[in-house]
Parts: structure tokens; sequence; C-alpha cells
């Protein structure tokens, strides 16, 4: 009965979504990430947080190669998702970055109606056969993101003209459109304000329930609110990672520790 939780862990690694192994990724002479090992589960939010430059976001880029559009940026080590080696040559990094979309900090709508918002990626990438499929595929990734009541009176209008917070969840509606299975969000709240932060937090909440979601965040209680997961990065080191309550309540580390104390960052 005592092997028991071990063969339950075993499991849980080999259920990993993501799983990364000794990553390194410099900027030139900078090494900037320095050994990570992290497994991510399926389905669930993991949230990196960490004092600003300790390569939370770096590290966040490497899961879909946005970091292969910096000339000066080397990564090495392993990185699959569902045991694929992501960085392997065969990889094409546009497929990838379908099934590993990305939010950005700042909502990012592209010049075009709202609707071209979200159809763009399913043209592109040659998933609907029609209109009508791709009315579908929009009207199903604004109801996901929960901005189709605001939105469907006003597909033709520019994605620009929305408030904030309704660009950041056309954001992730755009993301959501080409049916990624991963979705990286790089502080997607901090241009926001508390009611449309509010919104997004109880989407992303929702949207674990089909996607894994992994989230850089300044705001510990962010992290605490959203996640169940938390892996704490210092100077380029993942320091800590365990389920969320644990890396808040009984941090092993006392890096940790005195950054969720407010001791530094």
């Amino acid at each position: 009965m005592n092997d028991m939780p071990k063969i339950e862990q075993a499991t849980d690694m080999t259920d990993s979504k993501i799983s990364a192994n000794k990553v390194q990724v410099y900027y030139g002479d900078t090494h900037a990430i320095k050994d990570v090992d992290i497994e991510i589960q399926p389905r669930s939010v993991t949230a990196f947080i960490g004092p600003s430059g300790c390569g939370k976001s770096t590290f966040l880029r490497t899961i879909n190669r946005m970091n292969d559009t910096i000339d000066i940026c080397r990564v090495e080590g392993s990185i699959q998702i569902d045991g694929e080696d992501i960085y392997d040559p065969k990889v094409d990094p546009v497929q990838l970055r379908a099934k590993v979309g990305m939010v950005f900090q700042k909502p990012n709508p592209f010049p075009k109606s709202i609707y071209d918002n979200v159809a763009y990626g399913p043209r592109i990438h040659g998933l609907a056969r029609n209109r009508a499929e791709l009315d579908d595929i929009v009207a199903s990734s604004l109801q996901k993101a929960g901005l189709w009541e605001e939105a469907k009176d006003r597909l033709d209008e520019p994605g620009t003209g929305m408030s904030g917070g309704q660009q950041q969840r056309l954001c992730i509606a755009r993301a959501i459109a080409v049916s990624p299975e991963v979705i990286l969000m790089d502080e997607p709240c901090s241009a926001l304000d508390p009611i449309a932060t509010a919104k997004v937090e109880e989407l992303i909440d929702e949207l674990r329930e089909n996607y894994t979601i992994v989230i850089v965040t300044h705001s510990m209680q962010q992290a605490a609110r959203v996640s169940q997961r938390t892996a704490f990065f210092h100077l380029g080191i993942l320091v800590e990672e365990g389920p969320t309550q644990d890396i808040f309540t009984n941090p092993v580390d006392k890096r940790t520790q005195d950054y969720i104390t407010g001791r530094f960052g």
C-alpha cells in the first residue's frame, strides 16, 4: 500500500502535456534560463511567478518557439508536447504556434474587423471549407472567450475600437479559433482595469476545462486565484514548482518564502 502514491505520481508525469528537461536559453553570452525541468499537466492552469527579469516570460516563449524570432537567442535542452520534441528540425514552427496559442501583455488586435481578427487563423490554416463553417468558428470562438453578446452585432467594426478588456478577450478568441491545445498568456491582465481583469480571470477558469494554460503573472493574488500549480523563477532558475496552495502557504525554498512575503521582488 505504501507504494501507491509513487505509482500515481509516475503516472501523472507520463500524462504531462508539456515536459521540459534541462532547458537553457542564451541571448548572446547572457545565460537567461538555467537548467529548467518542469512537467505541466493537461487541462490545468500553471502560473509562472517571480520578480521582473527573472526569466519567466523568456521560458514561456520557449514553449511555442517565439524565441526563434530573436537572432541572438539560442535554446538548448528538450521541450516536449505530447511526447514530441518541439525543437526537432522536422517540426514546423507555424504549425506549432497553431497548437500552442499565445496571448500577450498588451491586447494586440489586428487592424481588421472583429470578425476578421478571429477568422484570420482558420483562414490561413485552411480550417474552414466555406463561409458557413468560418462563421461557426468565429461565433464559437467569441462565445468561448465570453465576448459573443458584446460583439455579435458589431462583427464588421474594427477590433481596435473595443475597450481594452474586450480587446484582450478578442485576442483570446483569436487564439482559440485555430483549436489550440495549449494557451500561453504573458501577463494578460497587466494593462487592464480590475473589472476587465476579473472577466479574463473568470474566462481562464472556464477555458482550463478544454485547454492547458500557462500564465506569466506579476500578481501573486492572480496566481493564487487562477492556477492549480505555480512555478517560482528567480535569476533564470526555476526555484520551486508545485500545487499553488503549497507554494503560497508552505514553500520549501527560502527564496520562494522571501518573494511571497514581500522581502524582495
